[in-house]
């Protein structure tokens, strides 16, 4: 037989690479779905033409006429809804930082605690977290609300603790006396800190893959947090002196002040979600292998070192997915504030909704911010899993 000679080559058939294209599949299912969305849609706007209201967004650059509990934007009852509903954002923005701070802090040390090996602290770790998971989050927030209202004195006898002046209106911090450059100080220190960390700490990522060394990054991040703010309002010749608050009347003047609303919705918020950051890492810590505790304790590490070293690492890399169910929850629960008078988003966009009889819209506009808001935490989560994902992967090959 001649050499020359070959076998036809046979195409061998094999399951199809996934996304490589759109399947007659998908594209049975999604027709539908899309063609369900398109009739409400057309029904809707049938129905609100029949009763002669046309549809549109120009109610946004109306003027409001209503005021706000506290802004954190320049607000007043002459400007546009459009500017309301971004003072509502900002402040939901703020309590909602404010809660995932303190409801972080709250889990990480609850958790610990849970699985501690003293039993009183683990069981006063357990009834916490079985208190805040069994309780309605508005229940917590009234409890929290009316106790301060009611705890607190008034303001014309307000308690003084040094810096600090609490009164059932709110708390006052002293603060930077306003001037424009004040402003421009904290701002680019804010940003240039940020990005010196980061820097610093993918640093000290890649020399500890390249050397094994561990290089400090919260000792560095501390003298950068001291030493930038300082640089700059001297570069920028920013006035630093503070302005603290005094008794004037039946208010307080000077400083900056923390509502009373704005501390509970935080504190009712960070509490309640807490317990259930508690829970999620409690399940983590005992997901790692007990042999590696032991091991770590063989070659000499204590307590607070394998934690920090070995424990932790391995539980913050499992538990992104309910921890990124966890935030996303507390960032759409700030909308219970309204029940305490809260000037957040939900509360700017129910006023609105009863002066412009657009509910529609207002409710779109609404949604698509908290969407938003959400893809965007949740994904700074998934990205930074991804990449502790892909760099485990490269140093284990």
């Amino acid at each position: 037989m001649d050499r020359n000679l070959q076998a036809p080559h046979v195409p061998q058939d094999g399951p199809p690479k996934a996304g490589s294209a759109v399947s007659l599949a998908d594209i049975g299912v999604g027709l539908p779905i899309l063609a369900a969305f398109a009739v409400i849609a057309f029904n809707v706007h049938s129905n609100m033409l029949a009763a002669g209201i046309q549809p549109g967004f120009a109610f946004l650059t109306q003027q409001a006429g209503f005021d706000l509990s506290e802004t954190l934007i320049p607000y007043g009852a002459d400007d546009s809804y459009l500017r309301a509903i971004l003072a509502g954002l900002a402040n939901t923005v703020v309590v909602a930082a404010a809660s995932l701070v303190i409801a972080s802090l709250a889990g990480l040390l609850i958790g610990l605690l849970s699985v501690s090996a003293s039993p009183v602290a683990r069981y006063l770790a357990l009834a916490y977290i079985e208190l805040f998971r069994n309780l309605p989050k508005i229940l917590v927030l009234l409890i929290i609300f009316v106790a301060a209202v009611n705890g607190l004195p008034t303001i014309r006898q307000a308690l003084v603790l040094g810096p600090f002046t609490i009164s059932n209106r709110a708390i006052y911090l002293p603060w930077l006396s306003q001037d424009p450059r004040n402003t421009l100080w904290l701002v680019a220190s804010l940003v240039l800190v940020c990005a010196l960390i980061w820097l610093w700490a993918r640093h000290a990522t890649r020399r500890q893959a390249l050397t094994g060394r561990r290089m400090p990054v919260l000792p560095v991040a501390f003298v950068l947090c001291l030493t930038v703010p300082a640089v700059l309002a001297l570069a920028l010749g920013a006035p630093l002196g503070l302005s603290w608050p005094a008794l004037a009347g039946f208010s307080v003047e000077g400083g900056v002040a923390l509502s009373i609303q704005f501390c509970t919705v935080a504190v009712a918020l960070g509490l309640y979600h807490g317990a259930q950051i508690a829970e999620v890492l409690r399940g983590g810590i005992e997901a790692v292998p007990k042999g590696q505790v032991e091991a770590a304790a063989a070659l000499g590490l204590k307590g607070g070192q394998t934690t920090r070293l070995i424990v932790m690492p391995q539980v913050l890399r499992t538990v992104v997915p309910p921890l990124n169910n966890q935030f996303a929850n507390l960032l759409k629960n700030t909308s219970i504030s309204i029940a305490v008078g809260y000037s957040d988003l939900m509360s700017v966009a129910g006023t609105a909704i009863n002066q412009t009889f657009r509910p529609l819209e207002t409710m779109l506009i609404t949604m698509s911010i908290y969407l938003l808001l959400c893809v965007a935490l949740t994904g700074v989560l998934n990205h930074w899993s991804g990449r502790t994902r892909a760099r485990e992967g490269r140093s284990g090959r």
